[in-house]
């Protein structure tokens, strides 16, 4: 109770400017822990979702089936999903526009991959960059206003004719608060963005190891039509 009220009662006695940089500092602490949990919360449902595609996927259901499935949510998806619509889409297309080659067809489908994923990048990249910023500018925001803390309290003393550490402590003290704000807004964030940034990289590798290993299906599909298509250019012993 002593100290709640003793820091209460320095925070009143600030100045305006440092009043006004301990409001700046609660305020980015705030929106940085929402970030934080959006952010969390975020990268949980996208991992849920990599795991149940991937069982779906690879428990040997028909493409096409899959294919049908997802495209009745095609305004919802995200992640592995979307991936694997914009790839399924375009080796379609390809297929239905006449071309037979496996390469040509195996290479739109990649860049189609290749697209979705930089728009699943950029959607799993949201609150990265506000992270990173609070955590590189709120310890020189509290500094700005311990500085400017200080430079009040002995420009408050300067008409004084003897100044001792009990006039001075006060106003230190009360400048020193909003540098200890300032990193219990930075530390979070810092952590956050670590960990969250090495979360994301995770998941876009396993994005593109998805990408990789379904454009080769995709490549052996359009070789099994391609000799079911011209069995006579077909070699011997056919194709798995």
């Amino acid at each position: 109770m002593v100290t709640e009220a003793s820091f209460a009662q320095m925070v009143l006695n600030a100045s305006f400017v440092v009043q006004l940089i301990i409001l700046l500092l609660v305020v980015i602490s705030l929106l940085s822990w929402t970030a934080i949990f959006k952010k969390r919360l975020t990268l949980r449902r996208a991992r849920r979702a990599a795991d149940a595609f991937e069982d779906e996927f690879w428990s040997g259901t028909d493409l096409r089936a899959l294919y049908n499935r997802v495209r009745r949510n095609e305004d919802q998806l995200s992640g592995l999903e979307a991936i694997f619509l914009a790839g399924f889409q375009e080796f379609i297309r390809q297929r239905q526009r006449g071309v037979s080659d496996p390469e040509q067809i195996a290479g739109g489908a990649q860049r189609a991959m290749r697209a979705a994923l930089a728009r699943e990048a950029e959607e799993l990249d949201v609150h990265l960059p506000m992270l990173a910023t609070v955590g590189s500018t709120s310890p020189y925001i509290g500094l700005f206003g311990t500085v400017w803390g200080i430079m009040s309290a002995f420009r408050a003393l300067s008409g004084a004719h003897t100044a001792t550490l009990t006039q001075v402590a006060p106003g230190i003290a009360e400048a020193l608060i909003t540098t200890a704000l300032g990193l219990i807004a930075a530390i979070p964030a810092v952590i956050a963005y670590n960990r969250a940034s090495s979360d994301v990289e995770r998941l876009l590798a396993r994005y593109e190891m998805f990408s990789d290993e379904f454009i080769n299906i995709l490549q052996r599909q359009s070789q099994r039509l391609q000799h079911q298509a011209h069995p006579a250019s077909a070699p011997a012993e056919g194709v798995s």
